[in-house]
């Protein structure tokens, strides 16, 4: 597999736009350079935004309190059941409360060090500096946030950090901050700046004169196509984890918005760099659907361990303490369970690998609450985690107030997207991406709590300061209206995709494609990577793309409800992106974060760098359908923190 590499590495079609001087003050200079819309003037300009997640939610009611008109679409039947409800652990934030030691600098710090030295840093201290306001907002918001006795904000740890800096409301914290970002949303509504489409998916951005005009959206219930004229298109449509088909993401969430992007001039950066989160509930047999995760807080008194004896199949509390393997708190002294979740993540592979594994499966490990029962009482453990725990008994018929719970590794988060600059503008101009569909903050492992944190940060407080810098170049500009030809051919576009999918009437379901992709990626662009395996994955997932193009059968028609068609579309997109995910991971030789490559380990099996070759974001650009993808890279400069080979013992 040959792959393209830009003539001109670093050009100025990647110019992230970092400001210059000192990092702690490029955020409010880059505010005051920036050209700004006087407010009579924001209700000239239309702004289209895909998804209401915690990113897109805040953007639109953001972008509604400043004065602009709102286009606001989701695919779900309400703006509330955006996928960042299901987080679950906190959010991070720099307050320093507990008087640990902590500050945004260290926030800045160990974000860049838990993405392995492949983040930007302008962009990572901007999103610590941020951080602070985001709490101050969403407490005003009305935030349910877990509170000391006197009445303060209480705060836990979690993976990756040596201080306790992550808010949380139970283990329900998406859910109430997404109902923030819900109410301001609605608020906008009700006024009138903000319209909101329900089970609308976007699939196709209309791009005139090499600038993003409009998108294409499906009416999920009718069928109907309709196009959306605006000034600026922002996309904050979360990640493409399903890609894995088996993920702790909701069954609906796709990459088909960021893949339609990419193929209209939209770079796409580190594709391969997706999260394996370490606790989950492991998978119970061939025909699951969906996995199910537990968050991450659960490690500040859960204690991971495996027997120590491989054959040891007694009941886990007829295992004593000399026979039970502690394995992180082995290994990695400094931060014990509460190592990142990379580290974590590949920690429980090698048990699994050794036969070392527990449950009916052996694809587990346990995650141990009855030391902290012991200590704290099973009062104080049921007040921090009691709904985890009861979600966890329902779905697997276990006390985890009296055996252990059984968790495994899953795919989860993903920290490739669209790339981005420092405004969060694509490549095409008037085309942004926030949250979870950029690139830009998490480098190659994001810590647990940042996603939250990044999201509204983005959405309340990045794009609305750094919008304006491109509308108001077209000023008293009437948006393209939705008749001109670039609009007709995205619609025709979109009309004919359908056709095909319903045309091709072969005898296999898309689920039966997607299933088989989903059993490509995690055996060979999982937890682990090798050059014959990215190479074996490469070659078959064309063959199953062909084959999908061939033999996929879609019932029913496109102009009603045909949940079918819908996911035909998705996995079709997710086929393309598994080849670019696979070709990426071959590309990038050596190991970081959550892209191990087994080629590039150090001696006791942990990631091994190439600062001097690859200290750089992968951004592959779009050819056509019949050439690979062009690489292009921007480098990454180290000011302020100095790469270093991450050690957590």
């Amino acid at each position: 597999m040959t792959t393209q590499h830009s003539p001109n590495p670093g050009s100025p079609a990647l110019d992230p736009k970092i400001p210059p001087g000192p990092i702690q003050d490029r955020w409010d200079d880059h505010k005051f350079s920036v050209k700004l819309v006087n407010p009579a003037n924001k209700r000239k300009y239309d702004i289209i935004v895909i998804g209401t997640g915690l990113a897109g939610a805040s953007a639109a009611a953001s972008f509604g309190e400043l004065g602009y008109n709102v286009k606001v679409f989701t695919h779900n039947d309400s703006a509330r059941r955006g996928h960042s409800i299901a987080a679950q652990g906190g959010i991070n934030a720099a307050k320093n409360y507990r008087n640990d030691g902590d500050s945004i600098y260290r926030l800045f710090y160990d974000t860049v060090k838990g993405g392995d030295f492949r983040s930007r840093e302008t962009n990572v201290y901007r999103l610590a500096q941020v951080s602070n306001e985001i709490i101050d907002q969403t407490v005003a918001q009305g935030v349910p946030y877990a509170r000391e006795y006197g009445g303060l904000l209480d705060n836990r740890s979690f993976g990756g950090a040596q201080v306790s800096r992550t808010f949380y409301a139970r283990g329900q914290t998406g859910q109430q901050l997404l109902l923030g970002a819900y109410q301001a949303l609605m608020r906008q509504v009700e006024i009138g700046p903000v319209e909101l489409y329900t089970r609308s998916e976007m699939l196709e951005v209309a791009v005139k004169d090499g600038r993003a005009v409009g998108v294409v959206v499906r009416d999920l219930v009718t069928g109907e196509i309709t196009a959306h004229s605006a000034h600026a298109v922002v996309l904050a449509t979360g990640g493409y984890s399903n890609v894995y088909f088996l993920s702790t993401n909701a069954m609906n969430c796709n990459a088909t918005a960021v893949w339609r992007a990419h193929r209209k001039g939209a770079y796409f950066a580190n594709p391969c760099f997706t999260q394996i989160h370490p606790t989950c509930i492991p998978a119970s047999d061939e025909h699951q659907s969906k996995l199910t995760l537990m968050s991450e807080s659960l490690r500040n008194d859960g204690r991971i361990w495996v027997p120590v004896d491989p054959d040891d199949r007694r009941a886990p509390n007829d295992i004593p303490e000399d026979e039970r393997d502690y394995y992180l708190e082995r290994q990695y002294p400094a931060f014990g369970n509460l190592v990142p979740r990379d580290v974590a993540s590949r920690a429980a592979m090698r048990m699994i690998e050794q036969n070392r594994g527990i449950g009916p499966l052996k694809n587990g490990v346990y995650l141990d609450f009855g030391e902290a029962i012991g200590r704290l009482g099973r009062a104080k453990i049921e007040e921090r985690y009691g709904n985890l725990f009861e979600m966890y008994e329902r779905i697997t018929d276990e006390d985890p107030y009296e055996v252990p719970m059984r968790i495994y590794p899953a795919p989860h988060y993903t920290m490739g997207g669209l790339w981005v600059d420092y405004n969060l503008m694509t490549t095409v101009p008037g085309l942004y991406a926030i949250g979870e569909a950029n690139f830009s903050d998490h480098g190659a492992n994001r810590l647990g709590a940042s996603a939250l944190m990044q999201g509204l940060a983005d959405g309340y407080f990045v794009i609305p300061n750094t919008i304006n810098d491109y509308l108001s170049d077209y000023l008293n500009t009437k948006p393209v209206p939705t008749d001109d030809e670039v609009f007709m051919q995205a619609v025709a576009q979109v009309r004919e995709r359908e056709q095909q999918f319903l045309d091709i009437n072969g005898t296999r379901s898309v689920d039966y494609f997607h299933r088989r992709l989903g059993h490509l990626m995690i055996d060979y662009c999982g937890l682990a990577r090798s050059r014959e395996g990215l190479e074996k994955a490469i070659a078959e997932i064309q063959a199953l793309k062909e084959e999908f193009w061939r033999d996929l059968k879609v019932l029913g028609t496109n102009d009603s409800l045909n949940q079918s068609l819908e996911r035909a579309g998705r996995v079709a997109d997710f086929l393309e992106l598994a080849e670019l995910m696979c070709r990426d991971a071959l590309d990038r030789e050596e190991s970081c974060g959550g892209h191990f490559r087994v080629e590039h380990q150090t001696e006791d099996g942990e990631a091994k760098r190439d600062d001097e070759d690859y200290a750089f974001v992968s951004a592959w650009e779009w050819v056509d359908s019949a050439t690979p993808q062009a690489l292009h890279k921007e480098p990454l400069t180290f000011e302020y923190v100095p790469p270093s080979q991450r050690s957590y013992k």
